[in-house]
């Protein structure tokens, strides 16, 4: 079964903010350190989804994005590969959700020369550095056994 979900990095200038997933029950993600981000709802585009995870996970309004790449994470989860959007925020507005409010975990701003450094998924690393970099736009595929990284492959296309 496909999964379509949104993966959005939001960066201040000098630092990306991330949550570290320790609040959701049996989640996949637990302990790890990522992106806001989540399933499209039906009909929803995904920059909408974008836009509403977003605000939904943080109380951030997105005043403008970059659509940076499309990540395809085949059987990520049993029986179902997911295929995310990848976006950058740097324009946004509104204070950030307060800890006691957040479902999912802790939202921290965390330095760019920091954000290699805190736990994650291994093909997430290589994203940070895609992101920070400004890489071009990019098709990429990690697959995962057992939450490890066996396989990725990645395309950049240049302007």
């Amino acid at each position: 079964m496909t999964k379509l979900a949104t993966i959005c990095y939001i960066d201040n200038g000098c630092e990306l903010l991330l949550m570290h997933r320790n609040k959701k029950p049996n989640d996949v993600h637990e302990g790890k350190w990522i992106s806001v981000g989540g399933k499209l709802e039906k009909g929803e585009s995904p920059d909408e989804c974008a836009r509403r995870e977003i605000f939904e996970e943080t109380h951030l309004i997105v005043k403008q994005m970059d659509f940076k790449g499309i990540i395809t994470f085949p059987d990520f989860t049993p029986g179902h590969d997911w295929y995310t959007y990848v976006f950058k925020v740097r324009d946004f507005e509104g204070r950030l959700i307060s800890d006691k409010d957040s479902r999912e975990g802790t939202l921290e701003w965390v330095p760019y020369n920091q954000v290699l450094t805190k736990p994650t998924w291994e093909g997430d690393y290589e994203i940070f550095k895609w992101i920070l970099d400004d890489a071009p736009f990019f098709s990429a595929k990690f697959v995962y056994q057992e939450q490890k990284l066996v396989d990725k492959h990645v395309i950049f296309y240049e302007k």
